[in-house]
């Protein structure tokens, strides 16, 4: 099985090329693969699919060749993933699988269409405007932080972090606690508090992230969406760019009157083969 790792700010993913659909990609399979010691190692797999062979994607078959069939590194199914989007770009472009162009290219997830477009150092991806719809909360340990929902086509939790209390210093070994009645699909959980000003922004924020169904990660894309639509309400502004910077890097937001750019590095760093039997074992 030939496979691709790549990453968006660390936040790091094994791309498996399946163009017909026809691998028998299974959530244990998934696991094995992401297993840092025993597998590859990743945040999650991307299956590179045509949007015509899949059944959950062959209605957007007609708006996009691709589609980017994500999974956890649990082997659970997520409907979203804005790193991996911007990831699964850099792999189609530098496979021949589709051409830059002046326009955006569509990419099929499960949450809908997203358009990348590639630039001068980084790719960025238009998904959909995050929508902050509730307030809800999350346990750490003894700590109880309040919160604010979003929807970003999958689940977050955007938690400030109070004053005198370090992002460096929580423990995201465990999951944090949260209220399955606001979030019964569970929730990626973003921990964040202000930073210093930044040239050509609104706002600035530093994020730590705890991903449903693959523990802390470095960076979190949809996170960062999340992160960005929230900071900029609490300063009055629907529209706007905010910095965000995660464990892995720089992810930059903004937020228009009808979607959302995610921009940052899209890195492919190692080719190679796998042995699923060996995996398996």
């Amino acid at each position: 099985m030939e496979f691709t790792k790549g990453h968006g700010t660390g936040n790091d993913f094994v791309i498996l090329p399946d163009p017909d659909g026809t691998l028998d990609l299974t959530p244990g399979l998934v696991a094995a693969i992401c297993d840092r010691r025993r597998g590859v190692g990743g945040d999650g797999v991307l299956r590179v699919v045509r949007a015509a062979k899949h059944p959950e994607s062959v209605g957007l078959a007609g708006e996009a060749e691709w589609f980017m069939d994500y999974w956890n590194s649990d082997g659970s199914i997520a409907e979203m993933c804005g790193n991996g989007s911007r990831v699964f770009v850099r792999y189609l472009l530098e496979n021949g699988l589709a051409t830059p162009s002046g326009a955006a290219l569509p990419v099929a997830t499960r949450a809908g269409v997203v358009r990348a477009r590639v630039e001068t150092h980084t790719i960025a991806v238009e998904m959909r405007r995050p929508r902050v719809y509730d307030a809800s909360a999350a346990t750490l340990g003894g700590l109880t932080l309040p919160g604010t929902a979003v929807d970003v086509g999958n689940p977050h939790l955007v938690c400030a972090l109070p004053a005198g209390l370090e992002l460096a210093g929580l423990d995201l070994t465990r999951a944090p606690e949260y209220d399955p009645a606001v979030f019964p699909a569970g929730v990626n959980v973003e921990f964040v508090t202000p930073g210093e000003p930044v040239a050509d922004t609104d706002g600035h924020v530093l994020m730590r992230v705890y991903e449903r169904g693959s523990a802390e990660t470095l960076s979190c894309g949809t996170g960062a969406c999340a992160v960005g639509a929230v900071a900029l309400r609490d300063v009055g502004r629907d529209t706007g760019t905010v910095a965000v910077d995660v464990p892995g890097g720089r992810l930059t937001v903004t937020l228009t009157e009808s979607s959302c750019w995610l921009s940052g590095p899209a890195v492919l760093v190692a080719t190679g083969e796998l042995t699923p039997a060996a995996l398996r074992g």
